[in-house]
């Protein structure tokens, strides 16, 4: 990469898309980001946010660009056609399906990602259902990628790990030779390997260099632990609309709602749960969060006890599809509801970390905390 070219990143998240631009210092020059119109399920909706996004890009910028990365919520998956075509909305990673719980758990010999109700499995046995195995299935960033270059052959490794890819092996599970859909799933390639050219037509329609390299990203949780710039004892929250946690380990564990990176070189071992900040959206909007939390002591408890799932069911620190949301009762303060959710989710966090410390995991010298919920002074 020469000093004077750029770099474009494309985030894909659960409520909207944002991008950055980079040069080869890692500074940022221009970063913007829209929140989907129809939500996370329309994959028209990624390719319009991403269009408004690219057409705001300063030209002077754009002329230098000579690759761009893609990363997205892992787990939400799309059935399309072979050239592409999407053939419905997308199945959200946080959509379990409980009746494929039996056939899902056949197809594993060990605990893992994918052998929870809450990987991709149940969510690709339910598309193809609906349309037939004549499909192919894409996770978000590995769709959104393949629309770049016209080409949807190709899967990151990290995008498809909840589908059950095996980083350790380099391979699917043993058991998914006997699927007759094992041909809807991509091609996995290792995250930073070029995926192609931008093709001619999204070059000519987005004013976007012909030559642009399409580089396969990764995860949008993995992304924020590659801006932290860790080192490796140090573990990493994630509060956007969920809680991830991630830390950097020796090796990777076994365990239902567990995911295995490679990043960086090393083992990057975390988890997700299906509740994060967006739960608060649900009874306050933005500038009244920032009002009651002025009101909030975070050293006082606010005697509630509350599990603040959006809805039933959760994948980590807990895999339970039917885990029950506790959200009452609520007090007349409003304040007073919001630490309890804040508490609630903290315990939530709490709970991550000693489940992979009981794993094996060292405990963190320190925490890093990004993502949107970050910016709260409680």
């Amino acid at each position: 990469m020469l000093n004077n070219s750029l770099v474009l990143g494309i985030d894909l998240g659960t409520s909207g898309v944002r991008i950055a631009i980079i040069n080869a210092n890692k500074k940022i020059l221009f970063t913007s980001s829209k929140i989907y119109s129809k939500g996370l399920e329309i994959s028209e909706d990624w390719v319009n946010s991403l269009k408004t996004l690219i057409q705001e890009i300063p030209k002077g910028l754009k002329e230098k660009l000579v690759s761009c990365s893609v990363d997205g919520t892992s787990g939400t998956l799309l059935a399309c056609k072979k050239n592409g075509e999407p053939l419905g909305k997308a199945l959200p990673y946080f959509l379990s399906f409980s009746e494929y719980k039996d056939e899902i758990e056949k197809l594993f010999n060990k605990e893992c990602a994918g052998s929870s109700i809450s990987g991709s499995v149940g969510r690709a046995l339910k598309l193809i259902a609906l349309y037939g195995n004549e499909i192919i299935l894409r996770h978000q960033a590995d769709w959104i990628s393949g629309w770049l270059i016209n080409n949807w052959e190709y899967g990151e490794e990290g995008n498809n790990i909840r589908m059950g890819w095996d980083i350790s092996n380099n391979s699917w599970p043993e058991n998914f030779q006997n699927l007759k859909w094992l041909k809807c799933l991509p091609k996995i390639i290792p995250s930073g390997q070029i995926m192609g050219d931008l093709c001619n037509k999204k070059a000519n329609e987005l004013s976007l260099p012909k030559n642009l390299q399409v580089i396969a990203g990764t995860t949008d949780s993995n992304a924020g632990v590659l801006a932290t710039f860790p080192n490796k004892n140090d573990g990493i929250t994630i509060l956007g609309s969920t809680i991830v946690i991630k830390k950097f380990v020796n090796k990777p564990f076994e365990g239902k709602g567990i995911s295995n990176h490679k990043l960086l070189g090393n083992w990057l071992c975390g988890g997700a749960s299906n509740t994060g900040a967006a739960i608060l959206l649900d009874f306050f909007n933005l500038e009244y969060i920032e009002e009651l939390s002025k009101q909030i002591n975070p050293n006082k408890s606010s005697g509630l006890n509350l599990l603040p799932l959006s809805s039933r069911g959760e994948r980590f620190p807990i895999d339970d599809p039917n885990l029950q949301p506790k959200l009452e009762p609520r007090p007349v303060s409003d304040s007073l509801y919001l630490h309890a959710l804040f508490e609630g989710l903290a315990k939530i966090e709490a709970r991550g970390w000693q489940k992979l410390n009981k794993l094996g995991a060292d405990s963190p010298r320190q925490i890093i905390t990004i993502g949107g919920g970050a910016k709260n002074i409680t």
